[in-house]
Protein backbone atom coordinates (compact mmCIF):
# COMPACT_ATOMS: atom_id res chain seq x y z
CA UNK A 1 0.00 0.00 0.00
CA UNK A 2 1.12 3.66 -0.82
CA UNK A 3 1.76 5.75 2.21
CA UNK A 4 -1.25 8.79 2.53
CA UNK A 5 0.21 11.29 5.21
CA UNK A 6 -2.86 13.51 5.53
CA UNK A 7 -3.83 14.46 9.28
CA UNK A 8 -6.63 16.58 8.39
CA UNK A 9 -8.73 14.32 5.73
CA UNK A 10 -12.24 14.32 6.42
CA UNK A 11 -11.99 10.35 6.79
CA UNK A 12 -9.65 10.82 9.85
CA UNK A 13 -11.45 13.82 11.22
CA UNK A 14 -14.71 11.35 11.15
CA UNK A 15 -13.00 8.26 12.72
CA UNK A 16 -11.80 10.77 15.66
CA UNK A 17 -15.02 11.89 16.26
CA UNK A 18 -16.61 8.29 16.59
CA UNK A 19 -14.30 7.00 19.96
CA UNK A 20 -17.09 6.59 23.06
CA UNK A 21 -16.18 5.56 26.23
CA UNK A 22 -17.91 2.14 28.29
CA UNK A 23 -19.15 1.44 31.66
CA UNK A 24 -16.97 -1.14 34.20
CA UNK A 25 -17.88 -4.18 35.25
CA UNK A 26 -16.17 -7.27 37.86
CA UNK A 27 -12.98 -8.57 36.74
CA UNK A 28 -11.37 -12.17 37.50
CA UNK A 29 -7.59 -12.99 38.18
CA UNK A 30 -6.74 -16.22 37.16
CA UNK A 31 -3.76 -18.69 37.67
CA UNK A 32 -1.90 -20.39 35.11
CA UNK A 33 -1.86 -23.83 35.32
CA UNK A 34 1.93 -24.53 34.63
CA UNK A 35 4.45 -22.25 36.08
CA UNK A 36 6.59 -22.66 33.10
CA UNK A 37 4.01 -22.77 30.00
CA UNK A 38 5.32 -20.79 27.28
CA UNK A 39 4.06 -21.13 23.90
CA UNK A 40 6.46 -22.22 21.43
CA UNK A 41 5.58 -21.97 17.74
CA UNK A 42 6.57 -19.81 14.88
CA UNK A 43 10.59 -20.43 16.18
CA UNK A 44 10.62 -18.54 19.50
CA UNK A 45 8.72 -19.02 23.02
CA UNK A 46 6.38 -16.91 23.98
CA UNK A 47 5.22 -15.84 27.37
CA UNK A 48 1.85 -13.39 28.50
CA UNK A 49 0.73 -11.46 30.84
CA UNK A 50 -3.08 -11.29 29.47
CA UNK A 51 -6.06 -9.29 30.33
CA UNK A 52 -9.17 -10.97 27.88
CA UNK A 53 -13.07 -10.71 27.27
CA UNK A 54 -14.76 -13.11 24.90
CA UNK A 55 -17.62 -10.22 23.77
CA UNK A 56 -18.73 -8.64 20.41
CA UNK A 57 -17.51 -5.07 20.04
CA UNK A 58 -16.48 -2.49 16.98
CA UNK A 59 -13.05 -1.34 18.92
CA UNK A 60 -11.13 -0.95 22.15
CA UNK A 61 -8.92 1.05 24.14
CA UNK A 62 -6.18 0.85 26.71
CA UNK A 63 -4.18 2.96 28.17
CA UNK A 64 -0.24 1.09 28.41
CA UNK A 65 2.57 2.28 30.66
CA UNK A 66 5.39 2.57 27.93
CA UNK A 67 8.80 1.00 29.33
CA UNK A 68 12.01 -0.16 28.39
CA UNK A 69 12.59 -4.03 29.13
CA UNK A 70 16.12 -4.92 29.07
CA UNK A 71 17.87 -8.03 28.29
CA UNK A 72 16.12 -8.45 24.84
CA UNK A 73 17.55 -11.06 22.33
CA UNK A 74 19.03 -10.13 19.43
CA UNK A 75 15.80 -11.54 17.33
CA UNK A 76 13.34 -11.95 19.85
CA UNK A 77 10.87 -9.02 21.59
CA UNK A 78 9.45 -7.76 24.58
CA UNK A 79 5.97 -5.72 24.01
CA UNK A 80 2.59 -4.81 25.29
CA UNK A 81 -0.13 -4.57 23.15
CA UNK A 82 -3.96 -4.56 22.47
CA UNK A 83 -5.30 -7.22 20.21
CA UNK A 84 -8.69 -7.44 18.79
CA UNK A 85 -9.99 -11.39 17.00
CA UNK A 86 -12.87 -12.28 14.91
CA UNK A 87 -12.40 -15.75 16.77
CA UNK A 88 -10.44 -16.90 19.64
CA UNK A 89 -8.92 -19.56 17.36
CA UNK A 90 -5.39 -18.56 16.98
CA UNK A 91 -5.35 -20.80 13.80
CA UNK A 92 -8.23 -19.16 12.00
CA UNK A 93 -8.19 -15.84 13.49
CA UNK A 94 -8.66 -12.26 11.49
CA UNK A 95 -6.85 -10.07 14.00
CA UNK A 96 -5.50 -6.09 14.13
CA UNK A 97 -2.85 -5.15 17.16
CA UNK A 98 -1.84 -2.00 18.19
CA UNK A 99 0.76 -1.35 21.08
CA UNK A 100 4.53 -0.85 22.02
CA UNK A 101 7.78 -3.14 21.15
CA UNK A 102 11.39 -3.36 21.76
CA UNK A 103 12.58 -5.43 18.43
CA UNK A 104 15.67 -5.64 17.72
CA UNK A 105 15.08 -7.74 14.64
CA UNK A 106 12.54 -5.51 12.75
CA UNK A 107 13.76 -2.08 13.80
CA UNK A 108 17.60 -2.50 14.42
CA UNK A 109 17.54 -0.89 18.00
CA UNK A 110 17.00 -1.45 21.43
CA UNK A 111 14.26 1.46 22.06
CA UNK A 112 10.69 1.58 22.01
CA UNK A 113 8.33 1.75 19.15
CA UNK A 114 4.74 2.20 18.54
CA UNK A 115 3.98 -1.04 15.98
CA UNK A 116 0.53 -1.94 14.48
CA UNK A 117 0.41 -5.76 12.94
CA UNK A 118 -2.78 -7.67 11.59
CA UNK A 119 -3.30 -11.70 10.43
CA UNK A 120 -5.54 -12.78 8.19
CA UNK A 121 -7.22 -15.97 8.76
CA UNK A 122 -4.50 -17.01 11.56
CA UNK A 123 -1.36 -16.35 9.37
CA UNK A 124 1.02 -13.13 9.92
CA UNK A 125 1.04 -10.78 7.84
CA UNK A 126 3.70 -7.58 8.66
CA UNK A 127 4.71 -5.00 10.87
CA UNK A 128 3.48 -1.37 9.96
CA UNK A 129 3.02 0.24 6.70
CA UNK A 130 5.30 -2.25 5.18
CA UNK A 131 1.78 -3.81 3.55
CA UNK A 132 -1.53 -3.33 4.18
CA UNK A 133 -1.83 -0.36 6.43
CA UNK A 134 -2.28 2.76 5.49
CA UNK A 135 -0.50 5.59 7.63
CA UNK A 136 -2.28 9.28 7.15
CA UNK A 137 -0.95 10.99 9.83
CA UNK A 138 2.32 13.05 9.43
CA UNK A 139 2.74 13.67 13.71
CA UNK A 140 1.97 10.10 14.92
CA UNK A 141 3.74 7.24 12.60
CA UNK A 142 4.07 3.27 13.00
CA UNK A 143 7.35 2.61 13.94
CA UNK A 144 8.50 5.88 15.91
CA UNK A 145 9.69 5.67 18.80
CA UNK A 146 8.43 6.51 21.96
CA UNK A 147 9.65 7.91 25.23
CA UNK A 148 9.86 4.88 27.70
CA UNK A 149 8.67 5.86 31.47
CA UNK A 150 5.58 7.56 30.12
CA UNK A 151 1.81 6.66 29.38
CA UNK A 152 0.16 6.32 26.01
CA UNK A 153 -3.39 5.65 25.36
CA UNK A 154 -4.11 3.25 22.16
CA UNK A 155 -7.03 2.61 20.65
CA UNK A 156 -8.28 0.05 17.48
CA UNK A 157 -11.74 1.39 16.03
CA UNK A 158 -13.69 -0.39 12.90
CA UNK A 159 -15.23 2.81 10.93
CA UNK A 160 -16.77 2.14 8.06
CA UNK A 161 -15.34 -1.12 7.48
CA UNK A 162 -11.66 -0.43 7.82
CA UNK A 163 -9.56 -1.18 11.46
CA UNK A 164 -8.05 2.52 12.76
CA UNK A 165 -5.71 3.12 14.58
CA UNK A 166 -5.13 5.53 17.37
CA UNK A 167 -2.29 6.68 19.59
CA UNK A 168 -3.54 9.76 22.23
CA UNK A 169 -7.12 9.93 20.40
CA UNK A 170 -5.01 10.54 16.84
CA UNK A 171 -6.31 8.65 14.20
CA UNK A 172 -2.70 7.91 12.13
CA UNK A 173 -3.93 4.80 9.91
CA UNK A 174 -6.07 2.19 9.24
CA UNK A 175 -6.12 -1.48 8.06
CA UNK A 176 -8.66 -1.58 4.86
CA UNK A 177 -11.24 -3.97 5.31
CA UNK A 178 -10.13 -5.50 2.09
CA UNK A 179 -7.58 -7.06 3.45
CA UNK A 180 -10.42 -9.74 5.12
CA UNK A 181 -12.40 -9.00 1.69
CA UNK A 182 -14.85 -6.92 4.24
CA UNK A 183 -15.91 -9.76 6.71
CA UNK A 184 -14.26 -8.55 9.47
CA UNK A 185 -15.72 -5.93 10.86
CA UNK A 186 -16.44 -6.91 14.49
CA UNK A 187 -14.04 -8.30 17.24
CA UNK A 188 -14.97 -11.36 19.77
CA UNK A 189 -12.07 -11.85 21.57
CA UNK A 190 -10.23 -8.54 22.88
CA UNK A 191 -6.59 -9.00 24.53
CA UNK A 192 -3.87 -6.80 25.86
CA UNK A 193 -0.91 -8.20 27.17
CA UNK A 194 2.57 -7.95 27.65
CA UNK A 195 4.68 -10.36 25.56
CA UNK A 196 7.96 -11.57 25.76
CA UNK A 197 9.52 -13.72 22.68
CA UNK A 198 12.98 -15.71 22.90
CA UNK A 199 15.07 -18.15 21.50
CA UNK A 200 14.30 -20.66 24.19
CA UNK A 201 12.47 -20.32 27.58
CA UNK A 202 13.74 -19.38 30.24
CA UNK A 203 14.28 -16.13 28.68
CA UNK A 204 16.21 -13.29 31.01
CA UNK A 205 14.52 -11.04 28.61
CA UNK A 206 12.59 -8.47 31.07
CA UNK A 207 8.68 -7.86 30.52
CA UNK A 208 7.51 -4.23 31.24
CA UNK A 209 10.15 -2.63 33.88
CA UNK A 210 11.53 -5.97 35.10
CA UNK A 211 9.09 -5.19 37.81
CA UNK A 212 6.76 -8.31 38.76
CA UNK A 213 2.92 -7.62 38.30
CA UNK A 214 2.60 -8.70 41.51
CA UNK A 215 4.71 -5.90 43.64
CA UNK A 216 4.63 -1.73 43.38
CA UNK A 217 6.07 -0.06 40.40
CA UNK A 218 5.37 -2.41 37.73
CA UNK A 219 4.37 -1.60 34.08
CA UNK A 220 0.18 -1.27 34.04
CA UNK A 221 -2.66 -1.58 31.32
CA UNK A 222 -5.59 0.18 32.39
CA UNK A 223 -8.71 2.47 31.02
CA UNK A 224 -9.60 -0.54 29.12
CA UNK A 225 -13.04 0.58 27.26
CA UNK A 226 -15.18 -1.11 24.43
CA UNK A 227 -16.29 0.73 21.58
CA UNK A 228 -19.87 -0.33 19.98
CA UNK A 229 -20.45 -2.50 22.19
CA UNK A 230 -23.52 -3.63 24.52
CA UNK A 231 -20.75 -5.77 26.94
CA UNK A 232 -19.48 -3.89 29.81
CA UNK A 233 -15.56 -4.28 30.04
CA UNK A 234 -14.19 -7.39 31.81
CA UNK A 235 -10.82 -8.67 32.37
CA UNK A 236 -10.42 -12.29 32.80
CA UNK A 237 -6.24 -12.06 33.79
CA UNK A 238 -3.68 -14.84 33.22
CA UNK A 239 -0.07 -15.29 33.32
CA UNK A 240 1.25 -18.36 31.44
CA UNK A 241 4.47 -18.68 33.40
CA UNK A 242 4.07 -16.52 36.44
CA UNK A 243 7.72 -17.43 37.99
CA UNK A 244 8.93 -15.31 35.59
CA UNK A 245 6.37 -12.34 35.02
CA UNK A 246 2.96 -12.07 36.68
CA UNK A 247 -0.50 -10.19 37.30
CA UNK A 248 -1.23 -7.90 40.03
CA UNK A 249 -3.87 -5.18 41.40
CA UNK A 250 -6.46 -6.38 38.90
CA UNK A 251 -10.02 -4.18 38.50
CA UNK A 252 -12.60 -4.14 36.24
CA UNK A 253 -10.00 -2.28 33.52
CA UNK A 254 -6.67 -2.29 34.46
CA UNK A 255 -3.93 -5.18 36.12
CA UNK A 256 -0.10 -4.52 36.52
CA UNK A 257 2.43 -6.87 34.74
CA UNK A 258 5.57 -7.71 34.37
CA UNK A 259 8.86 -9.75 35.75
CA UNK A 260 12.28 -9.83 35.14
CA UNK A 261 12.36 -13.45 33.48
CA UNK A 262 14.00 -16.39 34.58
CA UNK A 263 17.91 -14.64 35.53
Amino acid sequence: MSLRRNTSTPKSLLAAAAIAVATTAATLLLPAGDANAATCWFGSCYSYVTGRQHTTTSGAGVTMYQAAPANVSANGHSLQELALQNTNSTTTADTVEIGWTIDPGTYGDYQTHLFVFFWINGQPQCYNAGCGFVQVSSTVTAGMTLTPGTYGSFALRNYNGDWWAYYNNVPFGYFPGSEWGGAFTTAHTVSAFGEVSAPSQPSCTQMGDGVFGSQSGASSISNYQLYGSSSQPYFAVTATDPSYYDAGSATPTSFRLGGPGGC
